[in-house]
């Protein structure tokens, strides 16, 4: 009940801006999570591919795939982390 008196009252300046910063870490953070997911998706059926065409490369194939796969976790927990300070300290 106290959530929806809070959402009656004339919002100020600072609570707008607030408001607009949970926003948009929220869909930065979304964004981040959905692009990692589609990039490690396509990663590992190129890579299942590449295999299956070339059996006996399986194992650079398999560093290669595991190298790119870290660096798009590493880019994505950038991302999260950078839009998670911007919604705590906004």
């Amino acid at each position: 009940m106290h959530n929806l008196l809070m959402l009656l009252q004339a919002p100020t300046p600072q609570a707008a801006l607030n408001n607009g910063a949970l926003l948009g870490a929220g869909i930065g953070m979304g964004l981040a999570i959905i692009g990692a997911g589609l990039g490690i998706g396509r990663i590992g059926g190129q890579a299942v591919e590449a295999i299956a065409r070339q059996p006996e490369a399986s194992a650079d194939i398999r560093g290669a795939m595991i190298l790119t796969a870290a660096l798009v976790e590493g880019a994505t927990l950038a991302a999260l982390v950078f839009a998670l300070l911007f919604k705590l300290y906004t």
